[in-house]
């Protein structure tokens, strides 16, 4: 198995991007392998690393279609339903809890 270069924070060399800087210029990995690592230290732990994608190889990011955004405005809806009072919450429900915050702190005013 072959290693990838390692690059320190910032002098990584042009033309090698991240995820995030891929998707801010309109662009998706299109999978293609790493290339590179960057790595930037931190004092009481491991470093911080992310994986870099060569620019020129990457795709532009396919385009939202309707289907596509309906299904995703199913799934955030699902995750602001209350299962408890069955209710939207306003808000996406924290999954550390499984309800809303006034089902979790005033469970006498559950819905019954």
């Amino acid at each position: 198995m072959a290693t990838i270069p390692v690059y320190r924070w910032r002098l990584a060399p042009d033309g090698l991007a991240t995820r995030r800087q891929l998707r801010a210029a309109g662009l998706r990995p299109g999978g293609q392998d790493v290339v590179a690592q960057l790595e930037r230290p931190r004092r009481r732990r491991g470093p911080l690393v992310a994986f870099l994608y060569r620019l020129d190889l990457a795709k532009p990011v396919r385009p939202m279609t309707a289907a596509r955004r309906a299904a995703l405005a199913k799934a955030n809806a699902a995750r602001r339903n209350c299962p408890t009072c069955r209710r939207d919450a306003g808000y996406v429900i924290p999954a550390a809890l499984g309800m809303c915050v006034a089902c979790h702190d005033f469970p006498e005013q559950r819905a019954a």
